[in-house]
């Protein structure tokens, strides 16, 4: 996906929307801030979470940071590819960098999230 295609939280987590799924990851913004990925603690599957909620966490070289969701729902998918190889978010964060897939519970909290030029301006600030 494009990045103009994309939502994103303040949280600087991007999500595409697919039917009642969304794909989640982080932004290229925040793979750079962090630098190298070198562990994920990925959500399990099945369970269900709120917004804003810590899922997870990010670690890198620099530091560790809470992964936050960016929609309620329950976890149907975590990536494998991630899990495995976890610079993979550094080398295609809104590609195969990928982290999970929710099952949409508020699909009006989509309207919450902002838009490429939203979060382009909110990074620059």
């Amino acid at each position: 996906m494009r990045a103009e295609e994309l939502k994103y939280s303040k949280d600087h987590v991007w999500v595409a929307v697919e039917g009642d799924l969304a794909r989640v990851g982080i932004t290229d913004h925040a793979q750079r801030e962090l630098g190298e990925v070198v562990f994920l603690d990925l959500p399990e599957v099945k369970r269900s979470f709120s917004q804003g909620e810590v899922v997870g966490s990010i670690e890198s070289v620099k530091t560790t940071n809470d992964l936050f969701i960016p929609l309620s729902g329950e976890i149907v998918e975590v990536n494998a590819v991630v899990r495995d190889t976890p610079a993979t978010v550094n080398s295609d964060p809104l590609g195969e960098g990928w982290l999970f897939r929710v099952r949409l519970r508020g699909p009006g909290e989509l309207n919450e999230l902002m838009d490429f030029q939203a979060y382009t301006a909110f990074t620059q600030s």
